[in-house]
């Protein structure tokens, strides 16, 4: 269960970041590099992100953003597919 809590709290602080940067871009302020919100969407928070996208209308344009967002959900995907079965085989183990 710990891990459901630190996926929903991955995603509040996913989409407090978008929300942030949104902010700054629009006041000239600090902005959260793409790097940044791609190793949050990587790490789990790519719902979030995807519904800031949407909701926030940030990064929702930018192509090559969009681009390397969707790689970042495939990514996480993948490798949670690769956790999931590595922790199956090990429990057939045991």
């Amino acid at each position: 269960m710990w891990w459901l809590g630190a996926q929903a709290a991955l995603n509040m602080v996913t989409f407090a970041v978008y929300a942030a940067d949104k902010a700054a871009a629009q006041s000239g302020g600090w902005r959260a590099s793409e790097r940044r919100l791609h190793l949050l969407a990587v790490l789990g928070g790519w719902p979030a992100a995807w519904w800031a996208q949407q909701w926030l209308r940030h990064k929702s344009s930018k192509a090559s953003f969009r681009s390397a967002y969707w790689a970042t959900v495939m990514v996480h995907c993948v490798a949670l597919v690769a956790v999931l079965f590595w922790q199956g085989a090990m429990m057939l183990h045991f």
